[in-house]
């Protein structure tokens, strides 16, 4: 038996969960820091290093005390953090800005110019993350900082995911030679694969801007999965966070994918990590290129198979959106949902609020809301965009099917699911099947899964998911509500693709009666021969 400690650092705050790793959670706690935003310039999202690492120290002990546990007693810990959260560094690996959080979405000019000239050059790295370069990731995102920071450009020595700073902070790593770099980050987010030799080469790399002349060198050190130990917590930070020096700590990944970790994900599982955004982790033996989703990457979740990332760029930020727009906050504007039947508001909402991250990949869109009328009301509004997303996570999940990705049980994880019943009955409904929501709080659960293996308390990852991850709550379909949605959604297929520029010319002069159509219905649909033409 070890207690382990499980970091998740998520986009405002961090959480740290104590573990038990044969008998569950003991204690936990969270520290915020803030997020820098501009209004002159909405796509703008930093944080600072040293924000994030006081946090953590103020996390730590609180967990410690929450949880009852001496410091001298906890036997690993492990980090997860959001990505792709970029830090540049100089000597010493000494921050010269913030991080280009996830969300900041400046890149979006430099992503266009990656994709296009990987499609040019034939890169087969484009293929493998769905066909189109983000602005959420690590190349674009350098980019324009070298672009923009002429006066620290020279001072570069190399760039860092937030999970692999971190952990270089905690272990005492400032030679960039020493680094261990997550296979989860750079490969999702850096078009790193063993299939073609590591990073793009430099030639691809230098023909989208001489500014990156010599980056691959740079971005030098050991890509590893995450049963790799990355180093041993120094003393400096030992006594910072009140553990005992020299403890290990493994090499770090995203929080999504140790969430799905946590959740219990197995071959034939989709996780929905639902929180400000939507991440979809499924693995698999083996797969092909699946066209539109953002990463399949071998290693990358559990270190035996192929993990496969797609997601929304937003879900949870979407209800804030609404809700701060009406004047009140989601928990009580959710009040009396659970009263609202399949398709009743007679709106259909596309939730590109933040763009499209899967399967369009299109930074530029933005939300729609098909059908509204004099009467209609912000809970109205937030009852669609529950059915929305449920129909984008639908879209996705056909996707990835179709890729050949297994998709037996779906599961609910993240921050929304624990607090939102409405949700997760709508998505079991949307996709006609069970879904299974962990009856507690996962986040947190993988890091300690991965920190308990650095431990050497558990053999293997099945043994430590066996003794660490939750029971499920099931939410089953019903009939009624999802035969509705069947019509729903073949409106949503239509809008999602014509709108998105995939599919051509379309019909749409339907859709706005149907929609008042099924609204109208009492309970489930009529019957074909008496729908209207």
């Amino acid at each position: 038996m070890a207690v382990v400690a499980g970091v998740d650092f998520g986009t405002l705050s961090v959480r740290v969960t104590l573990v038990d790793d044969r008998k569950g959670p003991l204690g936990l706690a969270t520290a915020e820091y803030p997020l820098h935003r501009k209004r002159e310039n909405p796509d703008h999202a930093t944080q600072a290093h040293a924000d994030h690492m006081d946090a953590l120290a103020r996390a730590m002990r609180g967990a410690l005390d929450s949880a009852g546990v001496k410091g001298e007693d906890v036997a690993a810990l492990a980090i997860d953090t959001t990505g792709s959260s970029v830090v540049m560094v100089g000597e010493g690996l000494e921050p010269l800005d913030e991080y280009y959080l996830w969300c900041d979405h400046r890149a979006k000019s430099e992503a266009e110019e990656i994709t296009r000239l990987a499609h040019q050059e034939g890169l087969e790295a484009i293929q493998w993350c769905g066909g189109v370069y983000s602005h959420e990731w690590g190349f674009s995102k350098l980019l324009h900082w070298l672009r923009h920071n002429p006066d620290k450009r020279d001072r570069l020595v190399t760039a860092l995911e937030h999970c692999d700073m971190v952990a270089a902070t905690l272990t005492g790593v400032t030679d960039p030679r020493r680094l261990k770099r997550s296979i989860c980050a750079m490969g999702h987010k850096w078009m790193w694969n063993p299939r073609w030799g590591g990073l793009p080469p430099q030639e691809f790399l230098s023909k989208v801007d001489s500014l990156f002349d010599g980056i691959r060198e740079k971005l030098a050190g050991e890509y590893v999965t995450s049963d790799v130990v990355a180093g041993h917590l120094t003393p400096y930070w030992a006594k910072r966070l009140g553990l005992k020096a020299g403890i290990p700590i493994p090499v770090g990944a995203f929080d999504a994918h140790w969430d799905a970790v946590g959740a219990g994900c197995r071959v034939g599982d989709v996780v929905n990590v639902v929180g400000t955004s939507t991440c979809i982790i499924a693995m698999a033996e083996d797969t092909s290129l699946i066209q539109g989703v953002c990463g399949v990457v071998p290693g990358s979740v559990d270190p035996r198979l192929v993990g496969i990332e797609a997601g929304l760029s937003a879900t949870g930020d979407i209800f804030e959106a609404i809700a701060r727009r009406a004047n009140t906050n989601v928990k009580e504007l959710s009040k009396g949902l659970e009263r609202y039947r399949a398709g009743q508001t007679g709106l259909l909402r596309l939730t590109w609020d933040n763009g499209d991250r899967t399967v369009l990949v299109k930074a530029d869109l933005g939300g729609i809301t098909l059908g509204w009328n004099l009467l209609h009301t912000a809970q109205d509004e937030l009852f669609a965009a529950i059915e929305g997303t449920a129909f984008h996570t639908r879209i996705i999940l056909e996707r990835m099917a179709e890729g050949g990705v297994p998709v037996e049980r779906v599961i609910n994880a993240g921050g929304i699911p624990q607090h939102n019943a409405v949700l997760n009955q709508v998505y079991a409904n949307v996709l006609g099947r069970p879904v299974l929501v962990p009856n507690g709080i996962p986040t947190g659960l993988g890091s300690s899964i991965f920190a308990s293996l650095a431990a050497g308390s558990h053999p293997d990852l099945d043994s430590a998911q066996g003794a660490i991850c939750l029971p499920f709550r099931t939410f089953e379909p019903d009939p009624k509500a999802h035969a509705v949605y069947e019509q729903l959604f073949a409106h949503y297929r239509t809008l999602y693709f014509g709108f998105g520029g995939v599919s051509g010319p379309v019909s749409l002069d339907h859709i706005l009666r149907d929609l008042k159509r099924i609204a109208a219905l009492p309970s489930g649909p009529v019957p074909p021969d008496a729908m209207p033409e």
